[in-house]
């Protein structure tokens, strides 16, 4: 697609250094279809893997495509959990059409060809080289209304589509985090930068209910008459070793260990190589 195509993204065109051209793959429709760019860190935590899925398949049902870098991370996340709800998501690649990077995404790639729409503009046969990924950053934002930044490190490349966003004049959202996680720190910045600190998809809904495409979220009332596993009043939203929980609970290592399993199988915690986290589904 030209630069001077009717069909050329007109949001795309209003950056300073607009694409002259782009190579598509799927529905290009979905170019002037309302974006929500979700970007954020490669080495994400359980808890930002479950922010990018769920806020993904939340915006995506409120209307939004949901626009993405297909990296590891928060980006396949988001991918994917637009593509779980039926929604449309668009992926913007640093490298050609025919090199999928990385290439375990290749099969998402396959699922976003069917159900969105691939976009770069570097020509085929395009090696993943280093410096491609910044200048792609400016079209993931260039095609968005605004960003939201689930997690990010102090040197994330997902700080370069924020500052690429404010650049251009889209909103910037930020996700926050543990002060404890590194992997936050970057969401915190921008915030205390002007970011929108946003809680849930609702708070990004309420910024653009003037656009007729955008449906207001009905929330589920939580059940309160369900009762709290005791353990979880010692397990944190982000981690929790198991040094903790010995000292915090007051059990025995075997006593410990089972009611950790039992929350695991229930699927009210998750459970990583450092220890254990309370995921927000969860009661109490």
């Amino acid at each position: 697609m030209c630069f001077d195509s009717p069909l050329y993204p007109k949001q795309l065109k209003e950056i300073s250094s607009p694409p002259l051209l782009l190579y598509l793959q799927g529905d290009s429709a979905l170019l002037s279809q309302p974006q929500i760019a979700l970007v954020g860190s490669r080495q994400c935590t359980p808890y930002g893997q479950e922010k990018a899925y769920q806020f993904a398949g939340s915006l995506s049902a409120a209307g939004f495509t949901i626009t993405s870098g297909l990296a590891i991370g928060i980006d396949g996340l988001a991918h994917q959990g637009a593509l779980d709800k039926q929604g449309k998501t668009v992926a913007v690649l640093g490298t050609g059409l025919d090199n999928i990077y990385p290439k375990r995404h290749s099969k998402l790639a396959q699922q976003i060809i069917e159900n969105g729409l691939l976009v770069s503009e570097f020509r085929p046969a395009t090696p993943a080289l280093p410096s491609n990924f910044p200048r792609r950053n400016r079209i993931i934002s260039g095609l968005s209304l605004g960003v939201l930044v689930i997690e990010a490190s102090k040197r994330s490349g997902s700080l370069i589509t924020a500052r690429y966003a404010m650049e251009q004049n889209r909103d910037v959202f930020a996700l926050p985090g543990s002060i404890d996680n590194p992997e936050a720190c970057g969401c915190h910045q921008l915030i205390q930068q002007g970011a929108k600190l946003i809680v849930n998809a609702q708070d990004i809904c309420n910024e653009y209910n003037h656009i007729p495409l955008i449906k207001p979220l009905i929330t589920k009332p939580k059940n309160n008459q369900k009762t709290a596993h005791p353990l979880l009043a010692h397990i944190d939203f982000h981690l929790t070793t198991l040094e903790q929980l010995l000292s915090r609970s007051g059990l025995d290592l075997l006593s410990l260990q089972n009611q950790l399993i039992e929350l695991e199988i229930t699927g009210t915690i998750t459970v990583t190589a450092q220890g254990y986290i309370k995921l927000a589904n969860s009661t109490g």
